[in-house]
């Protein structure tokens, strides 16, 4: 984003000026993250998230390193040195934990990443671009977290890789020799630990550089807002610096609060008990269940319990199995299309009153209902429950949201971002006159978002 109005860098020393003139990584960090990007000044702390995720990003990379160090990908040993890491390293347990946990916390921080983009519309032009490579992200992550999970070779390592590559058996034709090329074998072994520890280790640079273009791609069209509505003028904005690094500074340190308690104090609370058992191919667990942070999509998985096949003559067209796979897969890809299947020209659920039902009644109950039938045994009622929470999923995207998008009467939009923030009066219908962006102190408005200088 480029506005007349930003404060341009300028190196005060000979070192700066001469390391701006070889290499100008300063002047891009302070047009990137500092009082050279101009940021909505009505942002509330739904924006933290995207910060935070990026401190979890570095928490696992910087952690999963170190555990590499001491890891060896070796089904019969695969096990044991976990246990070595939490029994002998030096706060090889404190590092375990955080790796383990923080993989919960960035799923806990994306999530509510998508489901801020979701409410403000955050996908739609000009800002496709950021939504897409979000999306990506997302992918990156669900594999990278998936193969993770095998690596510490407990029981439900193990059977986790067996069903979920499993899944891949249902694709007609490739789907058992897929399997086989995925697994190294026809069954979890040292291949398959060995393929998926590379990966696993590889993966996150992988998504490092995605959220470098997300980024790269954010800084084109500028942040979003609450109110939807574009920047018009000088005072609708205020620097990055200082205002969001302190606001996103206090989010961090929540963020670190809980996350500390967490890995202290709650150490194996998201994690399964099953996990502490070494890896068995001869005993399968009663109840063989992902990690909390896939159950939305295991329950669309598990949902689809008969075959699609031609009434009263036994042909089966789809086998009930690659049902499940198709609509797995398909309730995040789906997500690609979203810029197009909303057509409303309004952004924020704010001033969307038939659009904010729809979403608070309808789409949170749904993926609630899913992540409890995801972690549930599959058995009455969570099957229905999760059919008719599937049911909905796609209807609402499908189905629902271009609908609503077309019929729907919005509310009126403020003229500015600004006389959102301070209403229609001269001080918002004009900018500052310090002619400075970020000029004198900031307080908070009642609602959480920055109150600029006057």
């Amino acid at each position: 984003m480029s506005f007349a109005w930003a404060k341009q860098y300028e190196p005060q020393t000979a070192l700066t000026k001469w390391l701006d003139d070889k290499l100008p990584l300063p002047r891009l960090v302070y047009s990137a993250v500092g009082a050279g990007y101009p940021v909505p000044r009505n942002l509330n702390y739904m924006w933290n998230f995207g910060v935070l995720a990026g401190f979890c990003l570095m928490i696992q990379i910087v952690t999963g390193v170190v555990l590499a160090m001491h890891y060896a990908a070796n089904a019969t040993v695969a096990f044991g040195t976990v246990e070595h890491i939490m029994r002998n390293v030096n706060y090889g347990w404190m590092l375990r934990y955080a790796h383990a946990n923080g993989a919960s916390f960035f799923f806990i921080v994306i999530y509510m990443h998508i489901f801020r983009g979701l409410f403000y519309s955050s996908y739609k032009a000009p800002r496709e671009m950021i939504w897409l490579l979000g999306v990506v992200i997302f992918l990156l992550m669900m594999a990278t977290a998936f193969m993770g999970y095998v690596l510490p070779w407990g029981q439900m390592s193990f059977w986790g890789a067996q069903v979920i590559t499993g899944l891949f058996s249902a694709i007609p034709l490739v789907g058992e020799p897929l399997q086989v090329w995925l697994l190294g074998g026809f069954a979890p072994d040292n291949a398959a630990l060995n393929r998926f520890f590379s990966l696993h280790f590889l993966m996150p640079f992988v998504i490092a550089g995605v959220v470098i273009l997300h980024i790269w791609a954010l800084h084109i069209p500028g942040s979003s807002n609450p109110t939807g509505v574009e920047v018009k003028q000088e005072s609708d904005t205020v620097p990055f610096h200082p205002y969001y690094t302190t606001k996103d500074g206090f989010g961090l340190g929540v963020f670190l609060i809980l996350f500390t308690t967490m890995v202290f104090f709650l150490p194996n609370a998201l994690g399964h008990p099953d996990n502490y058992i070494e890896a068995n191919p001869l005993s399968t667990p009663a109840h063989i269940v992902p990690e909390w942070y896939f159950w939305p999509f295991y329950a669309i998985l598990r949902a689809f319990t008969g075959d699609l096949s031609i009434p009263f003559t036994g042909i089966v067209l789809i086998p009930a199995k690659l049902l499940g796979v198709i609509a797995m897969f398909g309730s995040i890809l789906l997500w690609f299309i979203l810029p197009w299947l909303d057509k409303s020209p309004v952004r924020s659920g704010h001033y969307r009153p038939l659009f904010r039902k729809f979403f608070w009644f309808g789409l949170i109950p749904t993926m609630i209902a899913l992540f409890i039938c995801g972690g549930a045994p599959a058995e009455e009622p969570y099957v229905v429950i999760s059919q008719i929470a599937t049911a909905y999923y796609f209807l609402h995207f499908l189905v629902i949201l271009p609908i609503i998008s077309q019929i729907e009467v919005p509310k009126a939009l403020p003229f500015s971002i600004t006389e959102a923030v301070l209403g229609n009066s001269k001080a918002a219908e004009a900018p500052r006159a310090t002619g400075v962006v970020g000029g004198g102190d900031a307080g908070s408005l009642p609602d959480g978002s920055l109150q600029p200088a006057e």
